[in-house]
């Protein structure tokens, strides 16, 4: 039923995909949305996979070469991390990346990420990398970063799809459009560097408060949603020799 519903979602929401090559002068930036254990390896935390999970596997290998890209050209990269403090909930969602344990590091993959001078690490405490980059001030980290380095383009990997990639993504395209993210052009996500997470039908009814969240039509449906609000979606990201 499901396999037949996703088909029909894919024949009747199409998602454009495009290929991106990455040239030397696309003033581009590259934001890894909560690459951490506690979504990203198995068994680690509340919301983490219970066993080997091909989309999320492929996620993190992807979004590892792009990284690993980026800082061999001295690019700017930007990694969010889901981080909460165990007292603070986030509804609807089960405690989880606790601030001080091993569900809010980055992946093992992605640890090195944290001793490159090219990356910005920001930890955030809510859904929404955009919103969970202003400061008490009232300043933005990802604003400053956009702005300090002169970024026309991002590219958007990361875990979920639907969610946390959804959500800052929206918010990105609305701050543009508003004109506070001047040079920002274009948010592009990567269709192969992004997940999200699996529950059936017959686990969710057994979880206070939980719906079923299957992963490939959400993972679709993600993307469809971003496309509409203005993102463009790449079905793979090379670099180029210029």
């Amino acid at each position: 039923m499901v396999s037949q519903t996703f088909d029909l979602v894919k024949k009747e929401l199409p998602v454009e995909e495009e290929l991106l090559v990455l040239m030397e002068d696309d003033s581009v930036g590259l934001v890894l949305v909560d690459l951490v254990n506690g979504f990203c390896t198995v068994g680690s935390g509340n919301l983490a996979p219970v066993e080997p999970n091909k989309q999320i596997s492929e996620m993190v290998d992807e979004s590892v070469r792009l990284a690993r890209g980026f800082c061999d050209k001295k690019w700017p990269v930007l990694a969010f991390i889901d981080s909460h403090w165990p007292d603070v909930p986030e509804p609807p969602y089960h405690p989880h990346c606790i601030i001080g344990t091993d569900e809010s590091k980055l992946v093992p993959a992605l640890e090195w990420l944290e001793n490159e001078p090219n990356v910005t690490i920001r930890r955030k405490d809510c859904i929404d990398g955009f919103l969970g980059s202003i400061e008490k001030d009232g300043s933005n980290v990802f604003v400053n970063w956009v702005k300090s380095n002169q970024i026309k383009v991002i590219l958007v990997v990361g875990i979920c799809t639907d969610i946390c990639v959804l959500d800052f993504s929206c918010s990105v395209l609305s701050a543009r459009n508003r004109g506070f993210l001047a040079p920002l052009e274009d948010v592009v996500i990567y269709s192969n560097g992004c997940a999200t997470y699996h529950l059936p039908d017959n686990i969710a009814r057994n979880i206070k408060g939980a719906i079923p969240h299957p992963q490939d039509l959400m993972h679709h449906i993600g993307l469809y949603i971003a496309r509409g609000r203005g993102a463009k979606i790449a079905s793979k990201v090379s670099f180029g020799l210029g």
